[in-house]
């Protein structure tokens, strides 16, 4: 659920904040006052395009903070993917930033990309005006919703289809990309055979090459390191040498050891000392000995690592890669050597795979031609709600011989919205109010498996009035007892059944207008509805027609159930 909306400089917006709860939000305001400001503010805070010209303040970036309850198990698990981090309350903090047309955006102090952003803030809210109302339009998008109410019965069988479907497309390719010319197969042929020789005649072996990058490194600085130890060795041997001289100092402290305590503890520490110059002789003297090697062994190890870095460089960089290079290899020329047997075989597959695509395909189309009577008649009662009051409203299914990612089925609404008309598909009848309204029939139609929180609606009312209004208005008070609601009207049936009310409204603030957003209480809303219902005269008889409708609407939420 969206908790609150908090804006500073955008546009005429200096600063402002809007604490939304659950029910209906209603949003209302003079022509020109912003209303379009609310919409705008939360499509730019979800990663929206901005202009270059949003900033109020020039010197200073627009600021859109959006902060949502996160309440199902689905948004956290989706959360915990993004490695986006939850506090104890569960609550999700989108902030944007827009300087000069580009944006930053962080949710819960994580910075997201654009695309991020899109597929997190599809969990969280649903936001429908003109646009969305037109996407109705698309034939396209009636085959969503219909698979979408479908269930999870139908999912599993789309995911069955879709296994299949792939293979199809895969096995097609694949026949497609068969060489047929015999002179091109047994030149390929002969390249394979020659590449799987080359890499079988390496006889790579697992951990060699580390083991050679070992041994050059050390052949190829033997000599610096042969000097070193060498001359350590030197230093710590001799007459004159580090270690003569610590035994001769051995010896003198040993004939006072047994004088003194102390004195027979700085024995016991040189006879240590004289220990370790001893074993670091003995293992120098025999490192020696085995870092030396012939030109020979040295030319052997430079020629062998030459050899794996070709085949490396040829087939792949790590030897687990060469040896799927060569199965791939074995297996290519297989099927070349045996081409007849291997087209037989694939078309083979193809004919079963085919016929396993046709009976998933099948059981799509059944699971649609339910789910479209079912869906179907629940949107023809939805709009008679809506004051379609001689309405027919089908989805038609019909099957196709076109395998799509989606099945063989196209999907459309048909409509007819006046008695005596015929059905003919929604594009091509549908005005905008239509539109919206039918919109928010399916809306109100899938609340039940929409786990969106909020659902935002702008202009639901264009192109209706009267008795049309007061049955729109019924359903979003139904549809605001199972999400979250924030709609912008003009018309007073609607914003009357409003649960909380908010006035977006201009003033002047030192000499600069502002759109400023205050929710009423009380007299406010009567107040609110005058003005809405008689515009810039409101008399006694306006006001009580306010007061009525404002005492309609509360019974009506009191007793529909």
């Amino acid at each position: 659920m969206l908790v609150s909306l908090n804006v500073k400089n955008l546009a005429l917006i200096d600063e402002s904040q809007v604490f939304l709860s659950n029910g209906l939000n209603i949003f209302s305001g003079e022509t020109g006052a912003g209303k379009s400001l609310v919409i705008g503010s939360v499509n730019l805070g979800l990663g929206g395009k901005a202009g270059r010209d949003v900033e109020r303040d020039k010197s200073k970036p627009a600021e859109i903070e959006l902060v949502f309850t996160v309440e199902s198990d689905e948004e956290k698990e989706k959360l915990r993917e993004m490695d986006i981090p939850l506090d104890d309350d569960n609550i999700l903090v989108i902030k944007r930033r827009i300087k000069d047309g580009r944006g930053i955006t962080k949710v819960n102090g994580e910075t997201l990309s654009a695309s991020e952003l899109k597929e997190l803030s599809s969990l969280f809210i649903d936001i429908h005006g003109q646009h969305e109302h037109q996407s109705l339009l698309y034939q396209k998008n009636h085959l969503k919703i219909l698979d979408r109410y479908a269930g999870e019965e139908f999912a599993k069988s789309f995911a069955v289809y879709g296994s299949h479907y792939d293979n199809y497309k895969k096995l097609l390719g694949e026949i497609d990309s068969v060489n047929s010319d015999e002179a091109s197969r047994i030149r390929e042929a002969d390249l394979l055979r020659y590449e799987i020789e080359e890499i079988e005649n390496a006889s790579l072996a697992d951990g060699e090459d580390e083991e050679l990058e070992k041994k050059f490194h050390l052949m190829n600085n033997s000599k610096k390191i042969a000097e070193a130890v060498g001359g350590a060795f030197e230093l710590l041997g001799g007459d004159e040498a580090a270690g003569e001289m610590i035994g001769r100092a051995v010896r003198l402290v040993q004939e006072i050891s047994s004088d003194d305590e102390r004195a027979a503890g700085l024995y016991e520490e040189l006879e240590s000392i004289d220990s370790l110059v001893a074993d670091f002789r003995k293992d120098a003297e025999n490192y020696l000995r085995e870092i030396e090697f012939s030109e020979e062994d040295f030319n052997n190890v430079t020629s062998r690592l030459d050899k794996i870095n070709q085949i490396k460089s040829k087939y792949g960089q790590t030897f687990s890669d060469i040896e799927k290079s060569l199965s791939e290899r074995k297996e290519r020329l297989e099927k070349i050597e045996n081409f007849d047997s291997y087209i037989a075989d694939l078309k083979n597959k193809i004919s079963e795979e085919e016929k396993a695509l046709d009976k998933a395909a099948a059981a799509l189309t059944s699971f649609r031609q339910h789910a479209a009577t079912e869906l179907g008649w629940k949107l023809q009662k939805a709009l008679v709600e809506l004051n379609f009051p001689d309405v027919k409203f089908t989805i038609d299914v019909r099957e196709t011989d076109v395998y799509t990612v989606s099945g063989r089925d196209e999907v459309e609404f048909m409509l007819s919205s006046n008695p005596g008309e015929p059905l003919r598909p929604l594009k091509n009848i549908a005005s905008g109010g239509e539109l919206s309204r039918v919109m928010l029939a399916l809306k109100t139609v899938l609340a039940d498996t929409d786990s969106i929180d909020t659902l935002i609606f702008d202009e639901i009312d264009t192109g209706i009035s009267g008795r049309t209004a007061q049955k729109v208005s019924e359903c979003l008070s139904r549809l605001a007892k199972r999400h979250q609601v924030i709609c912008i009207t003009h018309l007073p049936q609607i914003a009357a059944m409003a649960d909380h009310h908010f006035l977006i409204q201009k003033n002047v603030r030192d000499e600069r207008t502002v759109t400023e957003i205050k929710e009423l209480e009380g007299t406010e809303i009567t107040d609110e509805l005058s003005r809405i219902i008689g515009g810039a005269v409101v008399t006694d008889t306006v006001r009580q027609s306010a007061d009525e409708m404002k005492k309609l609407a509360d019974d009506f939420k009191k007793h529909d159930i």
